[in-house]
C-alpha cells in the first residue's frame, strides 16, 4: 500500500497536482474514519453532534469541489512569438520536398521545418499503440481516450514535444521510441492533419 502510495505521489509532477492529490487525499481520510474508525469506536455516531458532522462533511465537499476548480486547470502553453493561434491562419499548406519525406509546412507567419517519414510514422503509430487513444482518419485510429487529432491540428513540434515528454495519460516516449521513430510519426501525425 505503502508503495503505491509513494508511487502516486513520484507521478504527480507540479504543484496542482501535488495540492489536488493533498486534497483530495484529505477528504478520503475524512470519509474513511467518518465511515468504519468512529461509528466503530462510538455506536451513536455522530449522535447529538450531526449539526458539525454535517457542516464537516459540506465544508471537505466545498473544498474538495473548490480544489478541482483551482488546482485543476491546465496550464495554456504561451504562443510562439510571430505565431496565430486560429487554424485556419497557421496553416495554408503542407507539401513534401525530398523523397527522405523532409515535409515543410507553410503559415501566414512562419515557416516550420518537418523531419521524418510520414510512410514509416504511419507502423510508428501503429506499433507504438497510438490508434488505442487517439483518432486518426488517415491511420484508421478511433481512440477516445486522447484527444481527437484530426480536429486538433497540432503543429509538428507540438507533436513531437508531447511524443517525447507526454502529458496527460499520454506517456513519454522518449524512451521507447528512437529520435528518428519520433520524428517519423510527428510527420504522419502533421501530414495526415494538415493535408
Amino acid at each position: 500500500m505503502l508503495s503505491t502510495v509513494s508511487l502516486v505521489v513520484a507521478a504527480l509532477s507540479t504543484g496542482n497536482e501535488i495540492a489536488l492529490a493533498v486534497v483530495g487525499g484529505a477528504f478520503i481520510l475524512f470519509a474513511l474514519v467518518s465511515s468504519f474508525v468512529l461509528p466503530a469506536r462510538y455506536p451513536d455516531f455522530p449522535g447529538r453532534h450531526v449539526g458539525w458532522y454535517v457542516a464537516a462533511g459540506i465544508l471537505f465537499f466545498v473544498a474538495m469541489i473548490s480544489a478541482v476548480l483551482v488546482f485543476g486547470v491546465e496550464k495554456k502553453e504561451a504562443a510562439k512569438p510571430g505565431e496565430t493561434t486560429t487554424a485556419a491562419a497557421t496553416t495554408a499548406a503542407a507539401t513534401t520536398t525530398t523523397p527522405a519525406a523532409t515535409t515543410t509546412a507553410s503559415t501566414t507567419s512562419t515557416a516550420t521545418a518537418v523531419q521524418g517519414d510520414p510512410v514509416a510514422g504511419k507502423s510508428v503509430f501503429a506499433s507504438a499503440g497510438c490508434s488505442g487513444c487517439h483518432t486518426l482518419k488517415a491511420a484508421g485510429a478511433s481512440g477516445t481516450v486522447g484527444p481527437n487529432l484530426d480536429q486538433v491540428k497540432p503543429s509538428y513540434d507540438k507533436i513531437v514535444h508531447q511524443v517525447e515528454v507526454g502529458g496527460g495519460a499520454m506517456p513519454p516516449f522518449k524512451g521507447t521510441l528512437t529520435p528518428k521513430q519520433i520524428q517519423d510519426v510527428a510527420a504522419f501525425v502533421f501530414a495526415s492533419t494538415h493535408a
